[in-house]
This record gives C-alpha cells, sequence and structure tokens, in this order.
C-alpha cells in the first residue's frame, strides 16, 4: 500500500515539474528582446585643460604650434562705398580784352623782329642803291607781305627818302612806321559784330570756318572767353561732328566761362546741330552764338557745299552778323588759297590770324586782307587761354619796329 502511495506522489511531483517547464518555457517565448544598454552616464567627463597645457593630439598626428594652427578669419563687413557726385568746374573769370595785344606786344615783337629790325638795318645804309631797294624787296616778300603790297611799300618809301635827304634813325623808323599803317588799312572796322537784330530778339551770330590744323576749334573757345570778358552771355554750337573730340573740346572750354554747348552725335548734321544753337541761344536770351563748324579740307567741293548749306540752315532763325575764318600764320602764302576758296562759299567778313607769334611771316596780315578786302579782327599769339587779342593796327606795327 504505501509502495502504491508513494508512486503516486512522486507521479505527481513529475507532472508538476514538467508542467512549470512547459508553462515557463511559453512565458520567455512572449517576453521582448532586452532594449539596448544606456551609456554610463556617471562616467566622469574629460578634465579641462589648465593654461599653459597643451592640447591633446591624437597620437598619429604631429603635434603643431599656435602659429601653425589655421585660425578662423572673421571678415570685417565693408565699408558703404561713397559714390560722389562730379565737382562743377569752377567758372573762370578771363583777362580783359581791353589793351590786350598792348600786354602781349613783346611776344609778337620778339618772332617779328626780323622783319622790322631788318627793314630799318637796310634803310640805314650810307648808300641806299638798287641793290639795297632790292633787298628791302625781298625782306618783305619773305615775310609774306605779298609782291603787289610790298611794291607799293618800296615805292613810297623810295620816294619819301629822296625828298627827305636826311635819314637819321628815327625819321626812318617813323617813315617805316606810316607806310606799314597805310598797307594795313587802319580805317577798318575791326570789331566782331555781336550784337543780333535791332529789336533784340535774336542773338548775335557768328559762324568760325577754317581747315584742319588752323586751331580753330580753339579760336572759338578763346573767342568765347573774350566776349565773356566783355560781358556778353554765350552759347556754343559743336557743329563739327566730324572731327573726333572736337565736341569735347569745345564744351572743355565753354565750361570754364560759363557757355552753354549744344552738341549732336558724332557724325550727326551739322546743319541740325547750328540749327539747334541759334534756337538754344533765342530761347535762353544769349547775347551772342559762335557756331564752330568742321574744318575739312577746301579742296572737297561737296564738304564746302555742305558748309553753305550750315549757313542757309542758320539763317532761317537770322541773319549771320559775322562769318570768321581762321588761318594759321605759318602757312604764309597757302592761307590766302584757302581764304580765296571759302570766300566762294560764305561771305568771310573778318579773319583770326592764329600762331603769329611763332613766325617771323607777320606780312601775311597785309597780305590776307588785300586778297580778301576784310579785316583782320583778331590774332593769337601763344597756347594761353587768353592768347587771342583784338587786332591793333597801330600796337601790332611798333611790335614789328620797335620804338
Amino acid at each position: 500500500m504505501e509502495i502504491v502511495i508513494l508512486a503516486v506522489v512522486i507521479a505527481v511531483v513529475v507532472i508538476g515539474a514538467v508542467s512549470g517547464l512547459v508553462v515557463s518555457g511559453r512565458k520567455k517565448k512572449q517576453l521582448p528582446p532586452p532594449p539596448p544598454s544606456a551609456p554610463d552616464i556617471t562616467a566622469a567627463p574629460p578634465a579641462e585643460p589648465h593654461v599653459g597645457d597643451e592640447a591633446e593630439t591624437p597620437r598619429d598626428e604631429a603635434r603643431r604650434t599656435i602659429e601653425e594652427v589655421d585660425l578662423p578669419v572673421t571678415e570685417e563687413p565693408a565699408a558703404p562705398v561713397v559714390v560722389e557726385e562730379p565737382a562743377a568746374p569752377e567758372v573762370e573769370v578771363p583777362e580783359p580784352t581791353a589793351g590786350r595785344l598792348v600786354r602781349l606786344r613783346a611776344r609778337l615783337s620778339r618772332s617779328q623782329n626780323a622783319l622790322g629790325k631788318g627793314l630799318l638795318t637796310l634803310l640805314s645804309r650810307e648808300h641806299l642803291d638798287e641793290d639795297t631797294w632790292e633787298e628791302i624787296e625781298d625782306t618783305l616778300l619773305t615775310a609774306d607781305v605779298g609782291v603787289q603790297p610790298t611794291q607799293e611799300l618800296v615805292e613810297n618809301l623810295r620816294e619819301r627818302v629822296r625828298v627827305l635827304g636826311t635819314r637819321t634813325p628815327e625819321e626812318l623808323r617813323g617813315l617805316l612806321r606810316e607806310e606799314l599803317l597805310k598797307l594795313l588799312v587802319p580805317e577798318f572796322d575791326r570789331a566782331v559784330k555781336t550784337d543780333g537784330n535791332a529789336d533784340g530778339t535774336t542773338p548775335g551770330i557768328v559762324m568760325v570756318v577754317g581747315v584742319n590744323g588752323t586751331g580753330k576749334t580753339t579760336t572759338t573757345g578763346k573767342l568765347a572767353r573774350v566776349l565773356v570778358a566783355d560781358g556778353k552771355n554765350v552759347v556754343l554750337g559743336a557743329a563739327d561732328t566730324f572731327r573726333a573730340a572736337a565736341a569735347d573740346q569745345l564744351q572743355t572750354w565753354g565750361e570754364r566761362v560759363g557757355a552753354r554747348t549744344v552738341r549732336g552725335p558724332e557724325g550727326g548734321d551739322p546743319a541740325s546741330i547750328a540749327f539747334d544753337a541759334v534756337k538754344e541761344g533765342i530761347e535762353a536770351g544769349a547775347d551772342v552764338v559762335l557756331i564752330d563748324t568742321a574744318g575739312r579740307l577746301h579742296t572737297k567741293t561737296g564738304l564746302m557745299d555742305e558748309l553753305g548749306k550750315v549757313k542757309r540752315v542758320v539763317e532761317k532763325h537770322a541773319p549771320l552778323d559775322e562769318v570768321l575764318l581762321v588761318l594759321d600764320a605759318t602757312t604764309g602764302q597757302n592761307g590766302l588759297v584757302q581764304a580765296r576758296v571759302f570766300a566762294e562759299v560764305v561771305d568771310i567778313s573778318g579773319i583770326v590770324l592764329t600762331k603769329l607769334d611763332g613766325t617771323a611771316k607777320g606780312g601775311i596780315v597785309i597780305a590776307v586782307q588785300r586778297e580778301l578786302g576784310v579785316p583782320v579782327k583778331l590774332i593769337g599769339l601763344g597756347e594761353g587761354p587768353d592768347d587771342l587779342a583784338p587786332f591793333e593796327a597801330e600796337a601790332f606795327v611798333d611790335a614789328l619796329i620797335g620804338e
């Protein structure tokens, strides 16, 4: 009996153990996997380096000094760009024109001494024979006085010396001065006409003509200074559209004395620009409009016809008061050829002789007046802005022969 009971107990125990194992196995299969282990936040942070300690460097890298370390560059903010407006050109006050030639006479006399002194030396010879008079003629011709004026001067001098009998230096200088003044025609009206019409509704209109290289644009700018110095309000017309920078050059001259310049595109219609310049002068109430024209070669008929067109278009506003021909005194007789051709196209009313200080050919003043029958009104005696002077016959002769 005991044996049977013991066997039952053992069986129950065995069955219970097996059941526990089965249940335990099922529970283990249903549990989720354990989470990954969290970092150990209790680990001590690396120690802060003390002042003077070197920073730790990986063992496979060489240690670098502070000079070798590329530190980040902190860029400073760029300064704001200040755009300055160009300063307005300072308006100059031109030198007064009254007596300007007298002030420039020393410069003129230095370049013309060969003519005056040469004549006085020849006339002072004890015997004035035919050879001497021929030398006097040659001296005058070399100075570009011209053939006919030279013959007249020599004949008059010979007659007066013969009548006087005595020839002191003072007498000879006086005789020569009188005869030269006659050839310069002192009764010519040499004033530049700038008054416009009688009722004052249109300004004086002056057109400046001449070939390239005579200083035409520069002369126009200097003439503006002459007029401003005399109290005139001036407008400039840059009608020379064929020469590069001619309009810029003229505008610079105008800005110096506060004169407005009317201009157009390079290669534009010169007649249109001249017309607009006169229109601007009328609307602005200007006293004078100066028109600088293209200085093309006088042998090109088409371009000379264009100059005539400029004149006709301008005169739709009002008649021209002046047409000034600019001649280079150093060209001598070639300048007379130019003068004749221009006179055929436009009615020349006055002459401007430039570069007269650089030549001993002052006789061109006499020759060109005789050729055209119009007066020399202005002469250029240097590169300075105020070296353009109204022509004064007596001051000119005194510069030639001295006093």
